[in-house]
C-alpha cells in the first residue's frame, strides 16, 4: 500500500488538526483554501510566517499573458503562455506583542488548531503563545461571502493570560507579490493610486503591468474597514504597492480583544476604474451594517442552500463521507456557474500549477456534476462560455493551417495560449469533449433549444476540423490520424490513437445527425458534398484493435511496448512522473489516465459489458492513475463490470486524492476539475445511473462497509432522491411523475419506489 501523508483527522463535515506541520506546511495551505467563485485563496496565516509556505491569493478572470518566445520557436506557436497571477494579499495582519513579531516559524505555538468547517466554508485557527512573561492567545476566523462576491471578513481574537503586554496589529493590503513560477521574481502589478488621509478607508489600486500582445491590463481596486472592541492608537503607512494601518492595545491579564477586518476588492472584469473607489465605497458601507455574527449566519445559510440539492451522505464510512463533501466543497468554492465568462481552472484559487486556464477537464468531467447538482443555466453558461469564443477556436486551427476549430488546451480567451508541443499541438481529443458536452446538455436536459442554435454552429466547425485533419491511407483504404497524444500523456506523438479516432468520428457522426434533424432551424449550412464527405470517413475511419486479445489498442505500436503490470515495479519508482526521465516515461508501457476505457466510459452504450470486460483487464493494471482524473473513470466502469473491490479502491482514490496527497503533488494546489470524480463514483458507477436514449436508469449497489448512502439530482425539471441500504428508495420531491428504469425494469416513479436491493421487481 503506498504511503498516504494525512495531515487531517476524519470528520464528517470538517477538517481539523492540531498540530502545526511546518514540513508540509504548503500542503495543509492548499487543504484548507477557501473561495467563493469570484475570489479565492489557499490557507495562509494572517499574520507573518517566515518559514516555507506558499502566499496565495487569486481572482476571477485576473490573469496575465507571460513571454514564451525561446529559441526552437515554430509556426503555429502560441504568442503567449497565459496564467493565473497572485493578487492582492488582503489577508496580511501582522501581530507584535511588546514588539516582538508574532512568527510561528520561529515561535513555537501552544494549543495548535487548524479547521476548515465545510457547511459554511469557515477557516478557523487558534494557537497560544508565550513571548517573555506574556502569554496571549489567539484566534482567527475568515469566509469569503457567498452572498457579497466582493467581500472577505477575517476576525481576530484575542486574550492575554499571563502579563501585561502591548499588542499591534499591522493590517495591510499588499501588492508586493508574485508568482512562483515567474522569472525571476517578476513583478506583475503596478501601482495606481492609494488612500493618504488618516480618515479615509484604506484602498489601493493597481494594476497588471503592461504586455506586448495586446491583452487588457485589468485594475483591481481592494478597499478595508476595521471593527475593533475596544479603542486603539491608529497609524496609517502608503508605499508603492501596499498600505498599511498600525493598532496599537495595552493589554490586562484576562483581558479580551476583537478586531473584525472587511475587505472589498473591485476588479476592471465588472467595474471601470474610475468607478472602482466609489463601488468599494458602496460596498464596504454596506458589509459595515452588519455584524459579524449575522455575516456568518449568512453564509452559512447560502452554503446551507447548496448543500440540500448537493450533499451525498454516506454511513459507515467517514473517510469516505469527508472525501466527498471536500471535493463537492471545493468544487463550489471555486465555480457556481454565475458567471459564463468564467470556467473552472484545474487548480481553482489553490495554486498556480497549470496557469490557473480552461482544460478540457470542464466538459469531460464537471458537466455531469453540474447539470444534476445545479441549475440548468449553470451548464448553460459553459456551453455559452465556448460557443463566445468560436472565433478564437477558428483562429487556433487557422494557425495549425487547418479547417474549422480547434479549441485550445489552455486559454482565458479561446485563443491557445500554452506551448508544450506534445500537450498544446498534438493532444486534439479535447477538440471532442466541447461537442460531448453539447450532447450531455442535450441529452440530459431534454432541451435542444441550444443545440439547434449556438450548439451546431460549434459542432459544425468541430466537425470541419476533424474533417481536415484526418488523412486517407491508400495502403489501407483506412482514414487515420497521425502525430497526437491521447489522454494518456505518457505516450507522445503517436498515431492512430484509438479514442483519438473514436472521438473524432463520433463528432462528424454527431454533426451529421444534429444538422439533418434541425436544418430547417439551424443557423448554419452544411453542404450536402460535406455530409457526405464526413460519412465517408465515419465509414472508413480506422480503429486500431487485436482480434487475438479481444482489446481495442490504445494506438498503432502500443502492443510492440514491453508489457508489464504496475505491479511488477518497486513500489519507490511511483509516482513516475517523480522518478524516471520523460524519455523513460514515454517508451513504457506505463499509462497516466483512462484513455481506452475513456472512450469506453463516453460511449458506454456502443459496446458490450464483454467488450468492456476484456478492455478493463488488459488496462488497468497496466495504469498509474498519475493523472487526478483517472481514478474516477475506472470506478465508473468497475461499478458497471460488477468489480466492486476495484470500484471502491478507485474511488476512495478519487475522493481523497488530495486530503491523502495519493500523488506527493497537492502541496502546489487542489485538483479542482477531478473533484467530480468522487460524485461520478459513486452517481454514475455505484448507483450505475445512466441517462442514455431518452431514459433515466439506476441500478445500485452498496459497497461493504457503507451501511447507507444517498443522493440528489434534477432531472429534466425534477428534483429526485436516491437512498441505497437495505434496499433503494428513490423519491420525487419535486415535479411531473417520471418513466424510469431501475435493475432494467421499467418503473413509474410518482412518489417513492422502494425496491430490494439488486431486485428486479417493485415492491412499493
Amino acid at each position: 500500500m503506498k504511503h498516504l501523508k494525512r495531515l487531517f483527522t476524519i470528520d464528517p463535515w470538517k477538517l481539523t488538526t492540531t498540530v502545526l506541520d511546518k514540513e508540509n506546511l504548503r500542503l495543509q495551505e492548499s487543504l484548507t483554501s477557501i473561495g467563493n467563485g469570484y475570489m479565492g485563496m489557499r490557507g495562509n496565516f494572517e499574520e507573518h510566517y517566515s518559514g516555507d509556505h506558499h502566499q496565495g491569493t487569486y481572482l476571477a478572470g485576473i490573469w496575465y499573458p507571460d513571454k514564451t518566445r525561446v529559441g526552437w520557436w515554430k509556426n503555429g506557436y502560441p504568442d503567449y503562455f497565459g496564467k493565473v497571477i497572485n493578487a492582492v494579499n488582503f489577508l496580511s495582519m501582522e501581530l507584535f506583542v511588546n514588539n516582538v513579531p508574532v512568527d510561528l516559524a520561529v515561535i513555537e505555538p501552544e494549543n495548535f488548531y487548524l479547521e476548515l468547517d465545510m457547511k459554511n466554508g469557515v477557516l478557523t485557527r487558534e494557537f497560544t503563545i508565550q513571548i517573555d512573561h506574556n502569554k496571549i492567545r489567539f484566534r482567527f476566523e475568515r469566509f469569503l461571502s457567498l452572498n457579497t462576491k466582493e467581500l472577505a471578513i477575517i476576525k481576530l481574537d484575542a486574550e492575554l493570560l499571563e502579563g501585561n503586554a502591548n499588542l499591534r496589529i499591522a493590517s495591510k493590503l499588499d501588492n508586493h507579490v508574485h508568482n512562483e513560477d515567474s522569472n525571476y521574481e517578476e513583478m506583475f502589478w503596478e501601482s495606481r493610486r492609494a488612500s493618504a488621509a488618516a480618515e479615509e478607508d484604506s484602498y489601493l489600486t493597481v494594476r497588471t503591468i503592461p504586455n506586448d500582445f495586446g491583452i487588457e491590463q485589468f485594475t483591481v481596486t481592494s478597499m478595508m474597514a476595521h471593527e475593533l472592541s475596544i479603542p486603539a492608537k491608529k497609524e496609517k503607512t502608503v508605499s508603492d504597492l501596499s498600505i498599511e494601518e498600525n493598532y496599537s492595545f495595552t493589554l490586562s491579564p484576562g483581558e479580551k480583544l476583537s478586531f473584525v477586518k472587511r475587505v472589498v476588492v473591485v476588479t476592471s472584469r465588472d467595474i471601470e476604474e474610475v468607478e472602482q473607489i466609489e463601488k468599494g465605497r458602496q460596498l464596504l458601507s454596506e458589509a459595515v451594517e452588519v455584524s459579524y455574527e449575522e455575516a456568518k449566519e449568512q453564509q452559512t445559510e447560502a452554503w446551507a442552500e447548496r448543500w440540500a440539492l448537493a450533499d451525498v451522505i454516506i454511513e459507515g464510512d467517514d473517510e469516505a463521507q469527508q472525501g466527498i463533501r471536500f471535493n463537492l466543497f471545493q468544487l463550489f468554492a471555486t465555480y457556481y456557474g454565475e458567471d459564463e465568462r468564467l470556467n473552472i481552472g484545474p487548480k481553482g484559487f489553490t495554486g498556480e500549477k497549470y496557469g490557473g486556464a480552461t482544460y478540457w477537464d470542464t466538459e469531460a468531467y464537471a458537466v455531469p456534476l453540474y447539470l444534476a447538482l445545479a441549475k440548468p443555466e449553470v451548464t448553460k453558461n459553459l456551453l455559452m462560455y465556448r460557443y463566445n469564443q468560436l472565433p478564437q477556436a477558428k483562429h487556433n486551427a487557422q494557425q495549425q493551417g487547418l479547417a474549422g476549430a480547434l479549441y485550445p488546451m489552455v486559454t482565458f480567451t479561446g485563443v491557445e495560449c500554452h506551448n508544450e508541443w506534445e500537450i498544446t499541438f498534438e493532444e486534439i481529443h479535447r477538440n471532442g469533449a466541447i461537442p460531448y458536452a453539447i450532447y450531455n446538455y442535450t441529452n440530459y436536459t431534454g432541451d435542444t433549444a441550444y443545440l439547434k442554435t449556438n450548439g451546431l454552429e460549434v459542432l459544425t466547425e468541430v466537425a470541419r476540423f476533424w474533417a481536415d485533419r484526418v488523412h486517407f491511407s491508400e495502403r489501407t483504404g483506412k482514414y487515420m490520424i497521425h502525430g497526437v497524444t491521447g489522454p494518456n500523456e505518457y505516450e507522445n506523438n503517436i498515431n492512430n490513437n484509438w479514442y483519438t479516432n473514436t472521438i473524432a468520428a463520433w463528432v462528424l457522426r454527431y454533426t451529421s445527425e444534429s444538422y439533418k434533424k434541425y436544418a430547417t432551424e439551424a443557423s448554419v449550412s452544411i453542404s450536402e458534398d460535406e455530409l457526405n464527405q464526413w460519412q465517408e470517413i465515419i465509414d472508413a475511419m480506422y480503429y486500431p484493435t487485436d482480434e487475438e486479445l479481444g482489446v481495442f489498442v490504445q494506438h498503432d505500436t502500443f502492443l510492440d511496448k514491453d508489457l508489464k503490470p504496475v505491479s511488477a515495479l518497486d513500489p519507490k519508482e511511483l509516482p513516475l512522473n517523480q522518478n524516471w526521465s520523460w524519455d523513460k516515461i514515454l517508451r513504457s508501457c506505463f499509462i497516466k489516465q483512462a484513455d481506452v476505457l475513456q472512450g469506453i466510459y463516453f460511449f458506454g452504450e456502443d459496446y458490450s459489458l464483454e467488450e468492456k470486460q476484456r478492455n478493463f483487464d488488459f488496462y488497468e493494471p497496466m495504469t498509474v492513475h498519475e493523472s487526478s482524473l483517472s481514478p474516477s473513470i475506472h470506478a465508473v466502469l468497475a461499478a458497471e463490470l460488477g468489480m466492486e473491490e476495484k470500484a471502491v479502491e478507485m474511488y476512495q482514490r478519487t475522493a481523497r486524492l488530495d486530503l491523502d496527497n495519493y500523488n506527493n503533488d497537492t502541496d502546489d494546489g487542489l485538483h479542482i476539475t477531478s473533484m467530480t470524480g468522487s460524485w461520478l463514483a459513486i452517481v454514475q458507477g455505484f448507483a450505475q445511473m445512466k441517462t442514455a436514449n431518452e431514459r433515466l436508469s439506476f441500478a445500485p449497489f452498496l459497497p461493504s462497509g457503507w451501511s447507507r448512502y444517498a443522493f440528489r439530482i434534477n432531472y429534466r425539471g425534477r428534483l429526485l432522491s436516491v437512498e441505497v441500504d437495505h434496499q433503494v428508495t428513490i423519491s420525487l420531491l419535486q415535479g411531473d411523475p417520471l418513466q424510469i428504469v431501475v435493475f432494467d425494469e421499467e418503473q413509474l416513479l410518482e412518489e417513492k419506489l422502494i425496491l430490494p436491493l439488486n431486485a428486479k421487481k417493485t415492491i412499493a
